[in-house]
């Protein structure tokens, strides 16, 4: 297992991590295995916006033992008072609902407790003014919940609450579908949902993946929007490729899955290479840069993604992007203009004449 750090907390975080909607269907005797196995394979971060309220007292008896080397997200307005999962912003339904959560959980901490599911401006107005916002913030000053996170799957509600709070992890959908306009949750443009990733990145805030899949529909011809079938490793490199994030989490309901999401980390790089969704990318995605590195190799040996990666993240004034990318042993400037990339783009990119343009930025600052 690969980790990443959170640059504001400091926690190493596997690139993969676990879902909670599926578990709970999974009988006891056999989820409790799996859940090991998920642990044992290097998985320590969990989301907890469960499917069921079934999954709190079963991750509480796989995990009791281990408390202290996993990461929990935990979301205030997850409501399973009816048993499966509801949506609140009453604060006392939520007060009750993280109360019974963290006893059946068998913790007395949150390591990151998420302001849940905020999709309207409306819904962040009304978590502050009903005071469950200043309920977690009093909670993190007692060292109850640890660390501030943000549940959405709007771009411009992320950017009004991120002027508004200091949050620390985002818990985001990401998938090449939702990246694309495709999709339930395909909300905003595809440069708006590219400000947000730079935004995080450039802010030291990670990113927790929600929805890599697009509910499963990426996996399957048939339902796919693309009509193209992406694998999962396919769909968790795209994830892992965006600026800010740290961390997938897919769902898993059995041994089976928990397995497969633990080979994503022995996969040969042609099996996680995600070019092909560059035949269906729309018309404003095209000449853009996804940083999926299909150029490879350079024959001057330039890490090509990542060069455009730094150059991106610069341009919107993250000045620790243009600072990574003077310490790299090759950049734009040993672009010798070949072409070699610019046919091998699926994205048509002309990166050469862009390899031009990043060095005179970069040389420029």
């Amino acid at each position: 297992m690969r980790y990443r750090i959170n640059k504001r907390t400091g926690d190493r975080i596997s690139e993969i991590g676990l879902g909670s909607a599926y578990m709970p269907e999974t009988p006891l005797r056999e989820a409790i295995p799996a859940l090991r196995r998920a642990y044992e394979g290097g998985i320590n971060y969990y989301d907890l916006a469960a499917g069921d309220g079934k999954a709190f007292p079963m991750y509480g008896e796989a995990f009791a033992d281990v408390r202290a080397h996993i990461l929990y997200q935990i979301h205030f307005g997850a409501d399973y008072s009816g048993g499966t999962y509801g949506w609140s912003l009453d604060p006392d339904v939520i007060k009750r609902s993280v109360e019974k959560q963290l006893k059946e959980l068998r913790t007395d901490y949150i390591d990151y407790g998420f302001i849940h599911c905020q999709d309207e401006f409306s819904d962040w107005d009304t978590y502050r003014r009903n005071g469950v916002y200043d309920w977690i913030l009093r909670l993190k000053e007692q060292g109850v919940v640890r660390h501030l996170g943000l549940s959405s799957h709007t771009p411009a509600v992320i950017r009004r609450i991120m002027d508004d709070a200091a949050i620390d992890m985002l818990m985001f959908s990401v998938n090449p579908a939702y990246d694309y306009g495709q999709g339930e949750f395909a909300n905003g443009s595809a440069d708006e949902r590219a400000a947000v990733y730079r935004r995080c990145e450039a802010e030291g805030v990670g990113i927790s993946v929600m929805k890599p899949f697009s509910g499963g529909q990426l996996l399957s011809a048939e339902q796919s929007p693309f009509g193209q079938a992406l694998t999962p490793y396919q769909c968790i490199r795209y994830a892992l490729d965006r600026p800010g994030v740290l961390t997938v989490l897919p769902g898993a309901q059995s041994m089976r899955e928990v397995e497969t999401l633990l080979r994503y980390e022995e996969q040969p790089e042609e099996a996680s290479d995600y070019s092909v969704i560059g035949s269906f990318a729309p018309p404003q995605a095209s000449g853009k840069c996804v940083y999926c590195n299909h150029c490879k190799p350079c024959p001057a040996g330039i890490d090509i993604g990542l060069v455009n990666k730094y150059y991106d993240l610069a341009k919107a004034g993250d000045r620790l992007a243009a600072e990574h990318y003077k310490t790299l042993e090759r950049n734009a400037a040993d672009c010798v203009g070949c072409g070699h990339c610019d046919s091998r783009c699926p994205f048509s990119v002309p990166q050469s004449a862009r390899m031009r343009e990043i060095r005179a930025f970069m040389e420029s600052l």
